[in-house]
């Protein structure tokens, strides 16, 4: 049931996050910059000249690439001269930020992502395998609960990462009027609907994750 609610959420956040975004794409940028103009003012501003901004294909797909060094934009951004296509260049800048800055929080993040990267490939099946041999082999369960607890560590470690990204970015076109009044409302609501889907991710990962550890602790008393 808690599995079935965290999913239900998940849906109408990330429907509205697309409802938002769509909607403040509409509204031309009162300065006109596009998103690719903004995150290299934003990265020359913060005094970072070794990262470049490049588009990739898709929707929603932005990101910073540290081990690259690029801000990646999604073409609607990267071209996008509006409220919606600011927030997510400059938040995706504020990762530029943090990494040029090493803020902690990224740092802990980064050392995590090899580890999670081949844990989650194989922990759906260690899960599985642990309950069905919870009575013979218990100790498969809670390899797989180790496993995911480091995949929950992950979701967790990323909330402060992506707020401090978005308070970087809103403070940022804030202080530099990137925006007037009206499109910095938007912009900040944009990056807030963003935030709850990682939120709502790091809410369904401890949920799931007590989940099994409920089915240890049952399996090992019947033992």
């Amino acid at each position: 049931m808690i599995g079935i609610v965290v999913m239900l959420v998940s849906l109408l956040v990330s429907q509205q996050l697309k409802s938002r975004f769509a909607r403040y794409s509409k509204i031309p940028l009162s300065n006109g910059m596009s998103g690719r103009e903004i995150a290299e003012q934003m990265l020359a501003d913060n005094g970072i000249h070794d990262v470049r901004v490049v588009s990739v294909p898709g929707q929603l797909t932005d990101h910073y690439d540290p081990t690259k060094r690029t801000v990646n934009l999604s073409e609607p951004v990267y071209n996008g001269r509006n409220a919606a296509a600011a927030a997510v260049a400059a938040h995706e800048c504020g990762h530029a930020v943090q990494h040029a800055t090493a803020y902690s929080w990224l740092n802990l993040r980064s050392k995590l992502v090899p580890v999670v990267s081949v844990t989650s490939n194989v922990v759906q099946w260690v899960l599985l395998g642990g309950i069905l041999l919870i009575n013979t082999f218990p100790q498969l369960l809670l390899v797989g609960i180790v496993m995911f607890a480091m995949i929950t560590l992950f979701s967790l470690v990323t909330l402060p990462v992506e707020y401090d990204a978005s308070n970087r970015a809103l403070a940022w076109i804030k202080r530099n009027g990137i925006v007037n009044t009206t499109e910095y409302a938007m912009s900040a609501d944009a990056l807030k609907w963003a935030a709850r889907t990682y939120l709502i991710a790091a809410i369904g990962s401890i949920a799931t994750l007590l989940y099994y550890i409920m089915i240890f602790a049952g399996g090992r008393s019947r033992n």
